[in-house]
């Protein structure tokens, strides 16, 4: 069994990338990560962040790309990835407006099928990663997660589970991966302290008109309430490829600063 690698989403520290994106990788690497997944290019073409990356030595993993992007220019969307060098392209977020159950869900579905057979066509992997919203239930009774991958097929789009989301929604994050076992190649770590809560979308940017509370924070790998060797050995088990470290925001800790928290408290239980 080889040994995961340990990548870092590169949202986590996206007001350091935005500023230096160069001197932000060179961060990234020194604090021992193996790779990133990007969100976005900071202002820089495809072949720049090539470039930077194989200078640092850093992987490209993945990236995370929305979906408009994806319909306004599938072609030249995917080229400019397959550019940068990533095996994997995951969607990262669909509001309840686009997923199954809503009137869109036909033509996005059809949609997501052309986005996987062009990934194919340039040696990338199509990912789904979740959030809570997807931890809803069909009218049978299926959870709304489940039903994508049912109605795409594992071939077309695999499962990029959100630790943190699976566990907020209310499901454990280790019987989720064993579920998919054989179809789970990238697995996101992310911790929190709190439950779920009205706002924890203004958290992250999407929704900007709820009212903040103490409730619900993210927190660096380690120190929240996931059990992250349960989630590691699990992701082992069914032979995840990488492990990458998510946080969506940081608040007195400076956002390099928890990467390396999260990174180092990884050191001391997956070597």
């Amino acid at each position: 069994m080889s040994k995961m690698k340990i990548g870092l989403q590169v949202f986590s520290i996206r007001d350091v990338a935005e500023k230096d994106f160069k001197g932000a990788m060179l961060k990234v690497k020194e604090i021992g990560y193996d790779g990133v997944e990007l969100a976005g290019l900071y202002g820089l073409s495809a072949d720049e962040i090539r470039a930077v990356l194989d200078e640092v030595g850093l992987e490209a993993i993945s990236a995370h790309v929305g979906f408009s992007d994806l319909v306004r220019d599938l072609d030249g969307t995917v080229a400019a990835y397959k550019k940068i060098g990533v095996k994997f392209i995951a969607l990262p977020f669909m509001g309840e407006g686009d997923l199954p159950m809503s009137e869109n869900w036909e033509k996005n579905l059809a949609f997501i099928m052309k986005i996987s057979e062009k990934c194919r066509e340039n040696g990338i992997t199509l990912l789904y990663h979740n959030h809570d919203t997807e931890y809803k239930k069909m009218p049978d009774g299926m959870y709304i997660e489940d039903y994508l991958f049912k109605a795409t097929g594992l071939d077309a789009m695999k499962p990029e589970f959100d630790t943190c989301w699976v566990r907020v929604a209310g499901e454990d994050p280790v019987g989720y991966i064993k579920k998919y076992a054989g179809y789970i190649q990238v697995v996101h770590l992310k911790d929190y302290v709190g439950s779920k809560t009205a706002n924890m979308y203004e958290l992250i940017g999407t929704d900007k008109k709820a009212d903040v509370t103490e409730a619900f924070k993210f927190r660096p790998v380690g120190y929240g309430v996931q059990d992250f060797p349960a989630i590691i050995k699990a992701s082992e088990e069914v032979g995840a490829e990488w492990l990458i470290v998510e946080q969506d925001n940081s608040y007195e800790t400076p956002s390099l600063e928890a990467a390396k928290m999260s990174r180092d408290y990884l050191k001391s239980i997956y070597r």
